[in-house]
């Protein structure tokens, strides 16, 4: 959770003001950008990258950002966030009731990895750390180092291209080379296989690109929502309502049956 050193330090004046967008009668702007230019003329991409930086992206930066998106958009039925989607929507809620329920899965366990990740990146680019001093200091707290790992795949396939395409817009620098040098380190010596996964990548990339490492929750949240929306939407059009979601059966390891005293 946010402590009191992760706020922000301007203080309550009383009124309600934002740096993002400025409305009017007839007129919406955008980081100063009017609407219906930014229509005929950005992608969602470079308007995501915008809306978050405050200003413009290069080529290779839009492209960046389109890449990790559509890395995310989607892993099945089985995330937290889906199940509750398509539970509370087979429940008889509405689409966007349903993909709220999707979004409050996401915590610490479940895309969490991208912010607590770019965290550790950018305090060990920060301090000049080593891999091993990272993974060192990390072991020392009893601190797992999240975004390596994968409950399914041996190697993510989403990390290889992700990684291929920072490289080819520039974006290889000291936080990818870090992440790649914990995985390392993470192996060396060590049975387990524990790969960058695709929010490890994504969490040395946004490192990378500037962005602080409290909005990694909020890029995962925005590549998910179209997943979720689509996943509520056929269930909502293909199921019946209350259907059973999941193992039919499950164990009891409660007392047995008892009659009352």
């Amino acid at each position: 959770m946010p402590g009191l050193s992760d706020r922000g330090s301007a203080m309550n004046t009383g009124d309600w003001s934002t740096s993002i967008t400025r409305t009017g009668e007839g007129e919406l702007h955008v980081r100063g950008y009017d609407i219906c230019e930014m229509i005929r003329g950005l992608s969602f991409a470079q308007t995501v990258y915008l809306i978050l930086k405050g200003e413009l992206p290069s080529e290779a930066e839009a492209r960046m950002i389109e890449g990790m998106l559509v890395s995310s958009i989607d892993h099945g039925i089985t995330p937290p966030s889906c199940l509750a989607a398509r539970t509370v929507m087979s429940g008889g809620n509405s689409l966007n009731s349903s993909v709220a329920a999707g979004i409050l899965t996401i915590g610490e366990s479940h895309g969490g990895a991208i912010e607590q990740c770019a965290r550790i990146l950018q305090d060990g680019v920060c301090q000049n750390l080593s891999a091993a001093q990272v993974v060192e200091d990390c072991k020392a707290q009893k601190i797992r180092i999240p975004g390596y790992g994968h409950r399914i795949h041996a190697r993510d396939p989403r990390t290889s291209t992700l990684l291929e395409l920072a490289d080819s817009c520039g974006f290889t620098g000291d936080h990818i080379r870090l992440a790649v040098g914990i995985m390392e380190e993470l192996e060396r010596g060590s049975d387990r296989k524990l790969p960058l996964n695709v929010d490890g990548a994504i969490a040395a990339i946004i490192s990378e690109m500037g962005f602080d490492w409290r909005l990694g929750k909020g890029f995962f949240i925005i590549a998910r929502t179209p997943g979720l929306v689509a996943h509520v939407y056929e269930e909502w059009t293909t199921q019946k309502p209350m259907r059973k979601l999941g193992p039919l059966g499950g164990s009891y390891n409660g007392h047995p049956d008892r009659p009352l005293p």
